[in-house]
């Protein structure tokens, strides 16, 4: 009986021992597997940044266009139409 009990204990033992030297491996390969995630997610980042930025700068340009359309409207006597709601939103907060 008593050996039965010591094969076990030993049985235990060594399975411990072969995941905790297995643990040091696998957590550098989640880490690779972390650090690609976040270079990915970087790059997508900085092109989604530059991408809101150019969209930022048409609107811009769009809006100092349309504004200066209705302003030769005005002084030309013609009542432009109101402005979206959006717009008007836009024009007040900037954002």
């Amino acid at each position: 009986m008593l050996t039965v009990i010591g094969t076990v204990y030993t049985a235990r033992l060594s399975k411990a021992a072969a995941v905790a030297s297995a643990a040091p491996a696998q957590r550098a390969e989640d880490l690779k597997v972390l650090q690609a995630t976040v270079a990915r997610v970087d790059e997508e980042n900085g092109s989604l940044r530059g991408r809101v930025s150019r969209v930022e700068s048409i609107l811009r340009a769009f809006a100092w266009t349309t504004d200066r359309w209705a302003q030769q409207m005005l002084i030309a006597g013609i009542e432009p139409e109101p402005v979206h709601p959006l717009v008007e939103e836009y024009n007040r907060t900037g954002v």
